[in-house]
């Protein structure tokens, strides 16, 4: 018998819902929140308003796409967390009720054990990883290295002590006057410019762990001196200075997973998260992929930004194990991966 999975993900600024069935994805639709943008940042209380006016039409265009209806789902997925709470109370709440009217199974699922279980949905434009294998996890929210053993057994091998990659580019764009989400924008100019132009701080971290603030400072100071000097600093070397800033970031990245693959002994490596569809990073993970004999698999786009198919596929396989929640289930803020 067929397994139908409804995936709600509203960890954030983004609503998204899909239909999985059998691992295969039978739709994912996402709305967008385009506000954000005038004020350089996520708005939470304007990204949980936004939620409640998207997550009925939403669901509207993945039953249509899907082309089911919801009598013939088994189950009801939603993100209980780490998010921003406002906007985690839409999807949980709205997910609570669906359970309760079509009488099926309600599952809570770790948003960030999500992203890693991306990898595991049935499309032939990726490949499936083996366990084990290491999954980098790159947003603008995470920076983690995970060991993953099985779509139940992850373990946290290292992870930021306090800014995440993706916060890291959207600051320096920030301060370089780029609009928000800066990421894309900076992988762009990177393209066009010189990575080895300027040199910024790099963090000394013990084993695993990433730190991205000191780079931040390191960019800010660095900008402040030059445009002090020459006030058309940035917009004179705009394109290098994304080049060199994308790949001091890139740069940690590998290092620490480079280091865990050794240490583990596992070079099986997967990426995640938004900042995963990154080409400098692709493009390092290709590099190393020849020259240290790694085994590697990267993401189809739509599935590395906060997508509604990843908590779908999640739900899929806490499915198989009747891993189900009640109604007492509540959204969480702040959620570790392990739990």
């Amino acid at each position: 018998m067929d397994i139908t999975i409804l995936g709600i993900e509203s960890s954030c600024d983004d609503t998204s819902i899909a239909i999985v069935q059998n691992r295969k994805i039978l739709a994912n639709v996402t709305a967008n929140q385009k506000i954000h943008a005038e004020y350089g940042g996520v708005v939470p209380e304007l990204a949980s308003r936004a939620h409640q006016q998207n997550i009925v039409p939403t669901l509207d265009a993945a039953l249509k796409k899907a082309g089911i209806t919801l009598n013939e789902l088994s189950a009801v997925a939603f993100t209980s967390g780490p998010g921003l709470l406002g906007s985690l109370l839409v999807g949980t709440s709205f997910a609570k009720s669906l359970s309760l009217a079509l009488d099926i199974p309600l599952i809570e699922v770790n948003h960030m054990q999500a992203h890693i279980l991306a990898h595991l949905i049935e499309d032939p434009r990726q490949a499936n990883p083996e366990f084990p294998f290491l999954c980098l996890t790159v947003s603008g929210g995470h920076t983690q290295i995970v060991q993953v053993n099985s779509p139940y057994d992850m373990k946290l091998l290292g992870s930021t002590i306090d800014d995440a990659a993706g916060e890291a580019f959207d600051k320096a764009g920030k301060i370089m006057g780029l609009p928000y989400p800066a990421g894309p924008e900076i992988d762009r100019r990177a393209k066009l410019g010189n990575p080895g132009a300027f040199e910024f701080a790099k963090p000394r971290m013990p084993e695993l762990q990433f730190s991205f603030s000191g780079l931040k400072t390191s960019i800010l100071y660095f900008l402040q001196k030059q445009m002090k000097e020459n006030p058309d600093f940035i917009k004179e070397n705009l394109n290098d200075l994304c080049a060199s800033i994308q790949n001091s970031i890139v740069g940690i990245l590998m290092d620490k997973l480079e280091l865990a693959s050794q240490q583990y002994g596992i070079n099986r490596i997967a990426i995640a998260g938004g900042v995963s569809a990154n080409s400098g990073l692709r493009d390092a993970l290709e590099e190393r992929k020849s020259s240290l004999n790694w085994e590697l698999f990267l993401p189809s786009f739509e599935y590395t930004t906060d997508n509604g198919a990843m908590i779908a596929i999640s739900g899929y396989y806490q499915y198989q194990k009747q891993n189900f929640a009640d109604l007492s289930v509540v959204a969480a803020a702040r959620k570790p991966l392990e739990a």
